[in-house]
């Protein structure tokens, strides 16, 4: 399974940047050992249901520490058969596909 997420607080720095806390949660990610990709709007995770949704709630608490609020985005892609290997075996796919449409 992938797991997208974005989690911020709400409220957030002098600057209006939220980095230090994305960046705790990114620690958690890196820590727990998943397989995980990090871009610009979301972090994505891979594995089990138990072991994501762990990890995002454990990544959640860790920014509750900079505000009262959190705002908590998630996106699963839940695809029996398909256990690892899918963070960059769906890109492959789509490069195939836009290469063969050529």
């Amino acid at each position: 399974m992938l797991f997208a997420f974005s989690v911020a607080p709400m409220t957030t720095g002098e600057d209006g940047s939220v980095h230090d806390a994305v960046a705790a949660a990114v620690k958690v990610v890196r820590e727990s050992g998943l397989p995980h990709e990090t871009t610009s709007m979301f972090t994505t995770i891979e594995g089990d249901w138990d072991e994501c949704m762990d990890v995002i709630k454990r990544a959640t608490d860790a920014v509750r520490a900079f505000g009262s609020r959190v705002s908590l985005v998630v996106k699963a892609d839940i695809r029996p058969g398909h256990d690892s290997g899918e963070i960059q075996g769906k890109v492959d796919r789509l490069e195939k596909a836009i290469a063969e449409s050529e």
